[in-house]
């Protein structure tokens, strides 16, 4: 970036495809009820500009991800949907008693992707909730897809009333398992803290608030607007921890300690108190090095064995950015197309 009389120019613009295709899910967990509820409005929204037979330069499509469950209030019938889209699972054969969701993974596939071909929608948004005390974060499997990191950006900048992250799985595209990745861009706004089974106004309001910043950023980016360089700081996810448990009987032997629960994202050190065992012991976290913790006792990562999971953090330089001129389109189409054919 330089500036002269008070303009400030770009040196380096990244130029990105346009996003003509979004798609908003909520439901992936039946019983996360923010994005099932926000995602039915929305779907009233659209029913009310259909009949007045407005306009909309933007397709957003509408998904309730897993409607058994949602019928149920449950986060799943049989398997957890949201591991249910990896490469290996979408493209293996079904058996003839295969769970609801793989049938169900292959569905929503076939309607967002396929995953990894150019048909895809440009981006997927899923919408989630956690008992942890985590706000507003985003969870992306790449520390580099400048549109998901703009979008935060934008978020971030509209959004004081909520604390906002940055959360990157390092997962390759093959084994990335969630619904999100199933577009050319993706990830979950993950909002919390709400219990399941429950909706909270001021979460669900949260979330109402980010899903729209999202889509005005997106259509300000296809609209031809440049958007300066930054950074973000990116919590990437070291590795989880379990529950202290029962040598023979599994069950677990303590409760995440008094001075971590709810702290999530705030430094834990060496030594310091991680559970409290069901006795009135202390035990401290053994690690080489100062993480941040998150997804502090999440309710549904018990049956995952997961007490919560630790995260380094890192600051990302970003990119100015804009959307490609038609030219770059069509050069970009022939070059794939050409590459197609080799």
């Amino acid at each position: 970036l330089s500036e002269t009389k008070g303009e400030t120019k770009y040196t380096c613009v990244v130029c990105l495809p346009r996003l003509p295709r979004v798609a908003v899910c909520g439901g992936t967990h039946g019983n996360e009820l923010s994005g099932v509820y926000l995602v039915r409005e929305l779907l009233k929204a659209e029913k009310k500009v259909m009949e007045k037979e407005e306009e909309e330069p933007l397709s957003v499509l509408m998904v309730l991800s897993n409607p058994r469950a949602m019928q149920q209030c449950r986060r799943y019938v049989d398997t957890d949907l949201n591991r249910c889209f990896t490469h290996a699972k979408l493209n293996g054969p079904i058996p003839d008693d295969a769970p609801y969701e793989i049938i169900r993974s292959r569905e929503l596939n076939a309607t967002l992707g396929p995953k990894g071909n150019p048909e895809a929608v440009d981006l997927v948004c899923d919408l989630h909730n956690t008992t942890a005390n985590m706000g507003l974060c985003f969870i992306a499997y790449s520390d580099c897809d400048w549109i998901c990191m703009h979008i935060f950006r934008h978020l971030q900048a509209s959004t004081n009333n909520v604390p906002m992250r940055y959360i990157h799985f390092d997962v390759s595209n093959k084994e990335s398992y969630s619904l999100d990745s199933v577009g050319k861009h993706g990830f979950a706004m993950e909002i919390g803290p709400q219990p399941h089974g429950v909706v909270r106004s001021n979460i669900y309001t949260a979330m109402k608030v980010g899903v729209q910043h999202m889509l005005d950023w997106v259509r300000i980016f296809n609209s031809g607007t440049i958007f300066e360089g930054g950074c973000v700081d990116v919590f990437t996810m070291i590795k989880h921890i379990d529950y202290p448990r029962d040598s023979e009987t599994r069950n677990i032997t303590a409760a995440i300690h008094p001075q971590v629960q709810d702290r999530d994202f705030c430094l834990l050190h060496p030594e310091d108190p991680l559970f409290q065992t069901f006795s009135g012991e202390t035990l401290r976290y053994k690690g080489n090095e100062p993480l941040y913790p998150f997804f502090i006792n999440e309710c549904a990562y018990y049956e995952k064995g997961i007490a919560l999971s630790l995260a380094r953090k890192r600051r990302v330089m970003i990119p100015a950015i804009r959307v490609q001129t038609e030219q770059q389109q069509q050069a970009n189409k022939q070059e794939f197309a050409s590459e197609e054919e080799e």
